[in-house]
């Protein structure tokens, strides 16, 4: 991906600083939108000089079509967009909030319909694009207590697929990638440490992710990609 433009969102945060650094590895010139300052004081920690030349940050709600896209305007170019930006929660069904629902599917689902709708129209302005999203596990298989997040999920595979019907015969594509539980602080804080080393690194999904948003991925639309570790 050398010299792409790639819109990379979710790229301080825990998944994000595994793919971010193989993104730069493959000589990607990265925009990262961001609304949490010390998640990006961390990622610089983990940078060279020379890499975070390559990476330029921009404050964003990315919940908020004006501001995504503005985010997506203000790019000189877009190649790729890899939409990592989502969250968990669990709950039982009967005791799961309106509220607590509608803030699932808006960080997993609503996020994914904005970023992708407009980098989708700057991709076909110019005949080329890569998108990558990323759904989860619980969207094939949902485990109880987990309804609204396997739900919101299912929808991302969905319309990633759907996606992928609208730029057949063009060189745009979609694809999303399965993750189990992905090995993070959050996750083990959450979760506990008992069974982390049986779940997918961050690394591990970021080299699945980073060939889906190549070159060498062309032929590749409307999968999803199961990514479970050993869970």
């Amino acid at each position: 991906m050398r010299n792409r433009h790639v819109l990379l969102t979710g790229g301080s945060g825990g998944l994000g600083q595994g793919v971010t650094p193989l993104l730069l590895a493959q000589g990607a010139l990265i925009t990262l939108p961001y609304i949490n300052q010390t998640e990006v004081d961390q990622l610089r920690q983990l940078l060279a000089p020379a890499e975070l030349a390559r990476i330029r940050f921009v404050e964003a709600d990315l919940s908020h079509e004006g501001q995504v896209q503005q985010l997506v305007d203000s790019m000189s170019h877009l190649d790729v967009l890899v939409h990592l930006v989502g969250g968990f929660s669990m709950g039982s069904t009967t005791e799961y909030g309106l509220d607590q629902w509608h803030a699932n599917l808006q960080i997993n689902l609503t996020t994914t319909f904005l970023l992708c709708k407009h980098s989708l129209r700057r991709m076909q302005s110019h005949g080329y694009g890569r998108i990558v999203t990323v759904g989860s596990g619980a969207a094939q298989s949902p485990p109880a207590q987990m309804a609204a997040y396997s739900a919101a999920k299912a929808g991302v595979v969905a319309f990633t697929q759907a996606i992928a019907a609208e730029t057949k015969g063009t060189n745009i594509t979609a694809n999303t990638v399965l993750p189990s539980v992905i090995d993070t602080a959050a996750n083990r804080e959450a979760l506990g440490q008992a069974q982390a080393d049986q779940w997918v690194t961050p690394q591990s999904l970021g080299q699945v992710i980073c060939f889906l948003a190549s070159e060498a991925a062309r032929d590749i639309r409307g999968a999803a990609v199961p990514v479970f570790g050993n869970v």
